[in-house]
């Protein structure tokens, strides 16, 4: 792949994750709950979720997705669901004086916070239209396909882990400033964002990752 299409490819990428989308706003949320290092796992089930998409859209699976309008639907839908369900919860548990707040952070595994990144990507299967509509621009017909596939998925997913761990960063920085009680907000601002992911999800179009 010459370097001149990877570039404009590159800042393409750049364009389209200039603002935050679900995702990021879940990764916001568990890095201020449970901090930087165990929200990586979140980041992890996230990029899981792309890595996928981006196969089945390489594999041709898109057409087939983008005509099932029916099963688009259930699977944004229920992920809404799944993400509204875990900000509520974790807005109810936030209460002054909780002494078993650390302790509930601690037991969450890893397991669960890679699943919440996954489902919350994987909840928007548009995003396989999305990238069979996108890798094309930047693929040469003249040259082997899975090598530029594989070149564009790569460097996609470098930098959407990237800027998850910004936002992850910039959110277990802040929350370590805070301190007693304040903390009680950080949780009530984290079940916020979730609630947040869960709009921004339910308003993703075809044209949008």
């Amino acid at each position: 792949m010459p370097i001149e299409t990877w570039t404009i490819y590159l800042l393409t990428v750049l364009a389209l994750m200039s603002t935050p989308g679900p995702s990021q706003l879940l990764m916001l949320s568990n890095s201020g709950v449970h901090g930087f290092q165990r929200s990586l796992a979140t980041a992890a089930g996230d990029l899981s979720a792309n890595a996928l998409q981006m196969l089945a859209a390489g594999l041709g699976l898109a057409a087939i997705i983008a005509a099932s309008a029916t099963a688009l639907s259930v699977i944004k839908w229920a992920g809404v669901v799944y993400l509204i369900w875990l900000g509520i919860r974790m807005i109810r548990r936030a209460k002054p004086d909780d002494t078993s707040q650390q302790a509930r952070r601690e037991k969450s595994s890893l397991k669960a916070l890679w699943i919440q990144g996954f489902i919350t990507s994987a909840a928007n299967p548009k995003a396989v239209v999305f990238f069979a509509a996108l890798f094309p621009q930047f693929i040469a017909a003249d040259a082997a396909f899975w090598s530029q596939f594989l070149i564009l998925s790569a460097t996609y997913i470098v930098m959407d882990g990237l800027f998850l761990s910004a936002y992850g960063l910039g959110s277990s920085w802040i929350v370590a400033r805070f301190k007693g009680d304040a903390r009680v907000w950080v949780e009530r601002i984290g079940g916020g964002f979730m609630i947040g992911a869960a709009v921004l999800l339910g308003l993703k179009s075809i044209s949008r990752q």
